[in-house]
């Protein structure tokens, strides 16, 4: 296990710079997920830990080493990749022993260090096959048997479950987060699914446009975002414009058109004075929805009127207005799901909220 630690790293690729400063610290045996749409920086953080890029200023910190000028192959990392990147004319075996030959472990010591390896991801027995007589899973399955097998200081994933169908692409990420559990390796994963991260990761860093907007524990990250991107990016969020109308050490009390006022826990409100305009952040799952007649639990009930419907199997999305507002409510499906025209009412609970300053 390693401790990698970037500072003040930024990257240009020509005039476009693709890193900003970037200050993250990637804890001994952490699972850290780096999170963001295409071309926030993520994968080209990965490549400057890896060795395929080189920072243009800043440091990059293994085990308490500056590693900027040392070549991949001498930084003791295990890589997994999107697509496998396995060699379709070598046995599975060769596959997994490929960076074990170029650090010259006998083969007697590479084939058990192999079959350990397989053990690990749950394919014993294969060595003999070839890739292509592995099912998808199976491979990005040995294409991480080929990265753990040199008991790398980090492991690095990038997106590696992406190229996976929906169901098994669910139970590969617990199956590799049960793996790196076990292995205990500081590992970096690269994704720009918001399920993923939160699911598998001990912290997240989430970027934008080549800026850590936030890093914290998957419930911090998500239930206190500190800007309007991550509130965005992290869920299906209602934000609207309000005003702050009372503090105190417990809450915040802010203002908003057709929903009246809510009173936001102090810790999801970091920033906020009286008389402030900022923005009120509802996430859509933790919203309820019910006849008028039978008002759903909240201490704040208004009415609306759902306009359409996204049915999802088990849960349906809701678009609904609300005076006018238009708020998106997730709700599971008991019975039938509300039809587009039917008056509802929509329960806030003010505690499931958070409140961010206007310019975040």
């Amino acid at each position: 296990m390693a401790r990698v630690e970037l500072k003040n790293v930024s990257k240009f690729f020509g005039v476009v710079q693709a890193v900003h400063n970037a200050d993250v610290i990637f804890e001994e045996g952490s699972f850290t997920t780096l999170l963001g749409p295409s071309g926030c920086g993520k994968t080209t953080i990965l490549r400057m830990v890896a060795g395929l890029e080189g920072p243009t200023t800043g440091d990059i910190m293994v085990a308490g080493r500056r590693v900027n000028d040392v070549p991949i192959h001498k930084r003791n990392l295990g890589l997994v990749f999107q697509n496998y990147a396995l060699f379709p004319h070598k046995t599975i075996e060769e596959n997994i022993a490929f960076g074990l030959k170029y650090r010259s472990v006998p083969k007697a010591e590479a084939r058990e260090k192999v079959k350990r390896a397989l053990d690990i991801v749950r394919l014993p027995g294969v060595e003999d096959r070839y890739p292509t007589q592995l099912s998808g899973g199976q491979q990005q399955r040995i294409a991480l048997a080929r990265a753990i097998v040199i008991e790398p200081d980090v492991l690095l994933l990038d997106e590696p479950l992406s190229a996976l169908d929906a169901n098994l692409r669910e139970e590969m990420r617990v199956e590799l987060k049960s793996i790196q559990d076990r292995i205990g390796v500081t590992t970096i994963f690269v994704t720009h699914d918001q399920s993923e991260a939160l699911a598998m990761s001990d912290r997240i860093v989430v970027m934008s446009a080549g800026h850590v907007e936030q890093e914290g524990a998957p419930e911090e990250v998500y239930n206190a975002p500190a800007t309007e991107f991550v509130a965005r990016f992290l869920g299906a969020s209602n934000i609207f414009d309000a005003r702050v109308t009372g503090t105190d050490a417990e809450a915040v009390v802010v203002e908003i058109p057709h929903l009246g006022r809510l009173a936001v826990p102090r810790g999801r409100a970091a920033g906020l004075e009286q008389g402030a305009p900022a923005k009120l952040v509802m996430w859509a799952e933790k919203l309820k929805l019910a006849l008028p007649d039978a008002p759903p639990e909240g201490e704040v009930s208004v009415p609306g009127v759902v306009e359409a419907v996204d049915y999802q199997g088990q849960v349906a999305r809701y678009f609904v207005r609300v005076g006018e507002l238009h708020l998106q409510v997730i709700a599971m499906i008991d019975g039938r799901p509300f039809a587009a025209g039917t008056q509802v009412a929509v329960g806030i609970r003010p505690g499931d909220c958070a409140a961010l300053p206007a310019g975040e």
